[in-house]
């Protein structure tokens, strides 16, 4: 992992647009294919997310000891996705270990790499923020094995792709008033989108009363709000890495899925999906 300058004047077209188009193509596939196939749509699903931000994250934010980073990411995933579905509940805690494990093997991998060892730390954190993410993209998969979750996690996957879409669409447009010079991200956006999100799980609600409306109206906020502003954090990556080609565009689609994930099955859990 390398530092770079912060470009000045990052294109709002090429920051927006390719990331516009993705979103669309990874919730809203990931919840085709939770519809269309049950589990085993989920399963690809998430399998497909997992190994795309693998591959794109140690591209997009420069890590040293690339391959040994893959290698590290997939492992992770293939075992939390294990976690969730090879046991009788649904439960979390055996992400734990994968995750303690993970982070042991990822400090052995870099301090394994070859002399002078550049960027150790950076690139350290970055393979554990992509142990996190693939983990918490497994939480997906437990999350459609509680009780009301296969609807949960349509409405979540819908909620997060339209809050994204939303954010990026109108921050083309009129990102105002700017958070930062540097990234064309405004406050309207980020508003507009979790407002989105909250839509569309009001539309999707099991129920006409009172209470499921705000019910399903704290579910859109909770994971649409966490989601944009994941999203936002994407852009910073983005317009510090500059040109990234494919990957960037990637990580700023699939890493707020990421995000939301845990606390969609939270509130599901608790009963406020």
């Amino acid at each position: 992992m390398t530092p770079a300058a912060l470009d000045p004047e990052p294109s709002s077209r090429t920051h927006h647009l390719p990331a516009a188009g993705l979103v669309v193509l990874a919730a809203g596939g990931a919840a085709a294919l939770s519809v269309a196939l049950d589990e085993q749509g989920r399963l690809v699903a998430v399998v497909l997310l997992q190994l795309a931000l693998v591959a794109a994250w140690v591209v997009a934010v420069g890590i040293r000891g690339l391959l040994g980073s893959i290698g590290l990411g997939v492992a992770a995933a293939a075992g939390a996705d294990a976690a969730l579905l090879l046991t009788d509940r649904p439960e979390l805690d055996w992400l734990l270990a994968v995750l303690g494990l993970g982070f042991l093997a990822a400090v052995v991998h870099q301090m394994l790499r070859p002399a002078p060892r550049l960027y150790l730390v950076a690139s350290l954190a970055g393979v554990v923020l992509l142990l996190s993410s693939v983990c918490a993209l497994a939480v997906l998969l437990g999350l459609g094995r509680l009780d009301g979750g296969e609807r949960a996690l349509v409405t979540t996957l819908l909620a997060v792709g339209a809050a994204l879409l939303v954010g990026h669409l109108v921050d083309l447009v009129l990102p105002r008033p700017r958070i930062t010079p540097e990234v064309p991200r405004g406050l309207l956006g980020l508003l507009l989108a979790v407002l989105a999100a909250v839509a569309v799980a009001w539309l999707r609600r099991d129920g006409d009363t009172l209470a499921d409306g705000v019910t399903a109206a704290v579910h859109g906020a909770a994971v649409g709000g966490v989601a944009a502003l994941m999203g936002l954090g994407t852009s910073y990556v983005v317009a510090e890495r500059g040109d990234g080609g494919w990957a960037l565009p990637v990580v700023q689609a699939v890493l707020p899925l990421a995000a939301a994930a845990p606390v969609a099955y939270a509130l599901t859990l608790y009963g406020t999906a």
